[in-house]
């Protein structure tokens, strides 16, 4: 497997940086490389959230943050109708809590970044 990537962007919310990636996916073991990646490239990362769908599956996963931000991305991939797709998201903590709503909006705001950098 070669991982895809198909868009890549950054979004910071009050000294919080969140790096937002959309992945072309076939397989589980796909999900789980690119999670390797992330947990290696952003390694001062506190949180690395994902939602994928393929075949039918999906998956989604908030890594103990606030704001359910695996469903938020998954609703994203279904908004888009990206099948075979995986959008994951690495937050680096800012100092500065932002609270539920907040961290929702940034997970949604930066996956629909790269969502629509990629079909643009």
């Amino acid at each position: 497997m070669v991982v895809k990537e198909l868009s890549a962007g950054k979004l910071v919310v009050r000294k919080s940086k969140f790096y937002a990636h959309l992945y072309s996916v076939e397989s589980a073991e796909d999900i789980l490389k690119i999670r390797e990646i992330h947990n290696k490239k952003y390694k001062k990362a506190a949180h690395h959230c994902y939602a994928s769908l393929y075949d039918g599956v999906e998956e989604q996963r908030a890594d103990g943050e606030v704001g359910s931000p695996g469903r938020v991305l998954l609703e994203l991939l279904h908004e888009y109708e990206l099948n075979n797709h995986m959008i994951i998201v690495s937050r680096i903590f800012g100092g500065i809590k932002l609270g539920q709503g907040s961290v929702s909006r940034a997970f949604r705001d930066s996956g629909r970044g790269v969502i629509l950098d990629y079909l643009n």
